[in-house]
């Protein structure tokens, strides 16, 4: 008896350093991962706050951002308007205007490219020649980059995380660009997504993307009106990023 409670005693100890060799490889090969992933874009707040983000990334279709800023303040919505350097250089008074109306302004980049085809030095260049344009005119400094066409290859990521700025992308697209997306189609995308993609994404700390469109500003009215009678609040990006839980950067 006294032997097997010796054997017991000693097996019970290696087997506790095993798993705390174990539980070591396991956590070190997480860290390593985590490392080797990198920056990552967020594109949705865990939250169970009915809020949600109207981001409109803007790089053509100044004559549509009036229509937008009118239906935002007829439903009551803040959105934020994410801006590439060239445009923002041209359009000054809208840049000023959209900031008056209350809304927010960040960085799309200065040219429009596709970062995944730049260096990290490119998209760097790329946001702070944005970033400088729009402190110009706002007295404001960006802090959030949505990368065109939605490329989060690891040139953009870590450019914008060695500037300061987190990566933006989307929950809900309205992929309002293309030419069959008429203003009821905009409007299901985001009220309904299920019936046309056969999913329901949570609403709850959604990131919604748009364009200045014609249709857009067709359909921003009826999507509004849709979200507030579903008790929705449409909110800055920085007030919905505040709801993010510590240390997740990602849906």
């Amino acid at each position: 008896m006294y032997l097997y409670f010796k054997l017991s005693r000693r097996t019970i100890k290696i087997l506790a350093i095993s798993c705390l060799l174990l539980l070591g490889v396991f956590f070190k090969q997480r860290i390593a991962a985590t490392l080797a992933a990198g920056p990552q874009p967020i594109d949705q707040v865990k939250t169970e706050e009915k809020v949600i983000a109207i981001t409109v990334n803007v790089d053509w279709g100044e004559e549509y951002i009036p229509g937008i800023l009118d239906a935002l303040d007829q439903g009551q919505a803040k959105a934020t308007f994410f801006l590439t350097g060239r445009w923002a250089s041209k359009n000054p008074e809208l840049v000023k205007e959209i900031l008056a109306r209350g809304h927010q302004i960040e960085n799309h980049g200065y040219s429009h490219p596709h970062p995944d085809r730049l260096s990290v030095a490119q998209n760097e260049e790329e946001i702070v020649k944005t970033e400088k344009i729009i402190q110009d005119i706002t007295g404001q400094k960006s802090k959030y980059y949505a990368p065109p066409y939605g490329e989060k290859g690891s040139s953009g990521l870590k450019a914008a995380q060695n500037l300061g700025y987190q990566t933006i992308l989307w929950t809900l697209d309205t992929v309002d660009w293309r030419p069959d997306s008429t203003p009821e189609i905009i409007t299901q995308r985001i009220l309904n997504p299920a019936v046309r993609f056969g999913i329901k994404p949570k609403k709850e700390g959604a990131i919604i993307l748009m364009h200045p469109k014609e249709n857009t500003v067709k359909a921003l009215p009826r999507i509004l009106n849709g979200l507030n009678s579903e008790g929705f609040k449409m909110i800055k990006l920085s007030e919905l990023i505040t709801l993010q839980p510590v240390g997740n950067t990602t849906s």
